[in-house]
């Protein structure tokens, strides 16, 4: 049974798009979760547990969410009582609820299930309280005012600009997480990242602030550092972020990198997201000399009930429950492998989550050589339902949706895409699958048909260009799953597709997953296509590719899909800035519509110019004539590559 909480809220996209709240996440779990209120409620839930007759008052219907974390049900409350007249009888804690006008005179203690900025919740029925009553808010889970950016309202989502970041330092492996200072360029000027390090079994190993006072700064957190700097020893959990005193951005984004001293020990993963979902996707079977790992991070300050997660092949209802509990923001290793023994790529496995935890990584282990690589799930949505208005449209929205995957080298790597269903209504994916050389000409077609939500249907570039007699001229390029309605079937804007890549000299391998958009079009369907600042359609780019300093050389698939003709080449600026913030050079590419743009950092920049850099440097991508979509990875010869998407902001 899923903890009850909400996490995310789907937006009504006909209401038409509104600054600063276009994400759909919330924020009440966020600061009721918090490593550091829970710190402090526990003196405050032991307060309460040694008061009178409880009486609950939920003003803002979020008993239930508090409930969820506290066990106010286990304080015995004796009455409910409710600000909305549509609440009233609603039955929570064993108790019908009513209306705060009949609050009853023999109660101890009123808690009241909200934080009450500038006491006004509590000053709005002080008059119909006898004066021996004591009233409680949650104000005693109140973070300091240092890691407070919105002091007017509490429950603000620049306040709880939080994610959980994987980190290891263990068995030879460590964690790199990057960012940069992108709050600066929204006014920010003492801005910092609150980090605590979590060991697997919830126990807190460190906690520190990472200073964000110059703009455009890099920040890098490596656990080999962090080990050293606290005299730590061995380590698997959880990092937990939390961006405070910021301004206009309440995202913490970042990339992960897991490198080791063995030659297959280099992955990456995008962060993971902030909000706890039912369900998970994207994640798919080993091969059969393969284990398959996932690493689960309690997201909360309490327990993962014993069998209240599991996994079942997408499509199938069959689910495999685990059934071990895991500690308030533990960490645990779960032998996916061994609880599906029959799955084997290119199958896809559900993950059922329970809003337990955030967006997980998965862990692929080649049995003989133990080369390793890192990837992540995405959210399976289970607030959408088909569209029509995007078949009925699709005349005007041009090729519309579009899904594109990277092609790389095709000398060097062998590349397999794979559809992935991603809300729980999709129990078909009507799409093709066009191939496109880096130039942006069209090299191939294939329809795919009514794909069942049950089928997984893996798509291998080789064969394809085998199949098709034809090759890319450039020798690189991308790929994109698109809609079509030829042959009937439903859509609903949320297609995601999986890449894996093989580097044919190493046999080593990278995923990628992503969800489609429409790309580069003058007009706004729904609340397509999407910017990172600014009122849509906001047909910018500006991407953070981190750098693999002195560990590995860096590599960037830029791709310019369209949805229609759009300007025939970009104007995208790649900017070296160094580890504090100063731009060390600008190249300016030309990408064609259509096409794509494979390169590397070594070929980019010359010597002098990464060396003035220094180690800690990144690129910026900036591009205001269009919308590009990018892949990162790190690159070391003739031993192990990474891949993902990459960042905007």
């Amino acid at each position: 049974m899923a903890l009850n909480i909400e996490t995310f809220r789907n937006a009504d996209h006909r209401a038409g798009w509104r600054p600063g709240n276009n994400s759909g996440g919330l924020t009440l779990f966020k600061a009721l979760g918090h490593p550091v209120s829970a710190d402090l409620a526990r003196a405050w839930r032991a307060d309460l547990a040694r008061a009178g007759r409880i009486a609950i008052y939920d003003p803002l219907g979020d008993a239930e969410t508090v409930n969820a974390f506290y066990d106010l049900k286990g304080l015995r409350p004796v009455a409910h009582y409710v600000q909305q007249i549509e609440h009233v009888g609603r039955e929570s804690f064993g108790l019908a609820a009513q209306p705060i006008t009949r609050v009853d005179t023999g109660i101890d203690v009123l808690l009241v299930t909200a934080f009450d900025d500038g006491g006004t919740l509590v000053r709005q029925i002080r008059h119909l309280l006898h004066g021996q009553v004591r009233v409680v808010t949650l104000d005693p889970l109140r973070l300091p005012d240092r890691m407070i950016s919105a002091p007017k309202r509490y429950v603000d989502a620049l306040n709880f600009a939080t994610n959980f970041g994987f980190f290891r330092d263990a068995e030879g492996l460590h964690t790199k997480i990057v960012t940069a200072n992108y709050w600066a360029g929204y006014g920010a000027t003492d801005a910092a990242l609150y980090c605590r390090l979590i060991d697997s079994d919830g126990s807190t190993l460190a906690e520190w602030e990472e200073p964000l006072t110059t703009a455009d700064a890099v920040v890098s957190i490596d656990s080999k550092d962090i080990r050293k700097r606290f005299g730590l020893g061995e380590f698997t959990g959880s990092l937990f972020l939390h961006a405070v005193r910021i301004r206009g951005h309440e995202i913490v984004k970042y990339a992960l990198d897991v490198y080791g001293e063995r030659a297959g020990d280099l992955s990456c993963t995008h962060d993971a997201n902030a909000w706890p979902a039912d369900l998970y996707a994207g994640m798919p079977a080993p091969d059969a000399d393969e284990r398959l790992i996932l690493w689960v991070q309690n997201s909360h300050p309490i327990p993962i009930p014993a069998g209240a997660i599991g996994f079942n092949l997408m499509g199938g209802q069959d689910v495999t429950a685990f059934e071990s509990r895991v500690e308030p923001f533990g960490t645990v290793a779960v032998d996916v492998g061994t609880m599906l023994p029959d799955a084997r790529f290119p199958d896809q496995i559900e993950i059922q989550a329970g809003r337990y935890f955030v967006r997980p990584r998965y862990e692929v282990i080649r049995t003989g050589t133990n080369a390793r690589r890192m990837a992540h799930a995405n959210v399976e949505r289970v607030d959408l339902k088909p569209d029509a208005e995007i078949r009925e449209s699709a005349g005007l929205l041009g090729r519309g949706y579009i899904m594109p995957l990277p092609v790389l080298p095709v000398g060097e790597f062998h590349t397999v895409c794979l559809p992935t269903p991603m809300a729980t209504t999709q129990d078909e994916l009507p799409i093709r699958a066009e191939l496109f050389d880096a130039d942006g000409g069209l090299v191939a077609r294939k329809v795919l048909g009514r794909i069942p939500r049950s089928t997984s249907l893996a798509l291998d570039i080789d064969a394809w260009l085998k199949e098709a007699a034809t090759a890319l001229p450039s020798g690189t390029g991308h790929m994109e799953f698109v809609y079509d309605f030829s042959d009937g079937g439903e859509a609903d804007g949320w297609l995601h597709a999986l890449a894996r890549i093989e580097q044919r000299g190493t046999g080593h391998r990278a995923e990628t997953i992503f969800g489609a958009h429409i790309f580069n079009v003058p007009f706004v369907f729904r609340d397509e296509p999407q910017s990172y600042s600014g009122r849509p359609p906001g047909l910018t780019t500006r991407l953070f590719l981190r750098l693999g300093g002195t560990m590995a050389d860096t590599m960037c698939h830029l791709i310019y899909p369209a949805s229609m003709p759009w300007a025939p080449l970009s104007e995208t600026d790649l900017k070296l800035i160094s580890g504090d913030g100063r731009e060390i050079a600008t190249r300016r590419v030309q990408i064609r519509c259509g096409g794509s743009l494979y390169w590397r950092y070594s070929q980019m920049f010359d010597a002098r110019e990464r060396d003035a850099a220094g180690p800690d440097a990144y690129v910026q991508i900036r591009d205001t004539t269009c919308r590009l979509f990018g892949f990162h990875g790190l690159l070391i010869e003739g031993r192990s590559f990474s891949l993902d998407h990459m960042f905007g902001y």
